[in-house]
């Protein structure tokens, strides 16, 4: 099983449990085909680089997960058909990153516990 780190970016409109909603459908697609979720963060809503589809805002979202190179095709056409996700990005971590992406977990957990 390989390191992944997903991230993307739902479209502005969204209500609170609209946005939820289609973060668990994400994340049920990744645990349905054996993945393991190691990390979720949740960005909020953050102002965008340049505008997509006329908006110049979207709610962020990060997954880190464990899973076969397969589960990557059926998440990214999960992504393409909903018209709820601007963008998207998934990165294989390879070592070093993986390494650092557990730092920062364990610093973000010391911050929440303070």
């Amino acid at each position: 099983m390989n390191q992944y780190e997903t991230v993307f970016i739902l479209t502005p409109v969204l209500s609170d449990d609209q946005m939820k909603e289609t973060v668990a459908k994400f994340r049920k697609i990744l645990t349905d085909n054996g993945a393991e979720i190691l990390n979720e963060e949740d960005w909020g809503l953050k102002k965008l680089a340049y505008q997509i589809e006329k908006k110049t805002s979207g709610f962020y979202h990060l997954i880190e997960f464990k899973a076969e190179p397969n589960v990557i095709k059926t998440l990214e056409t999960g992504y393409r058909r909903d018209e709820k996700v601007i963008r998207f990005i998934t990165v294989k971590l390879d070592k070093y990153a993986a390494e650092y992406a557990e730092k920062r977990r364990n610093k973000n957990t010391k911050k929440e516990e303070a």
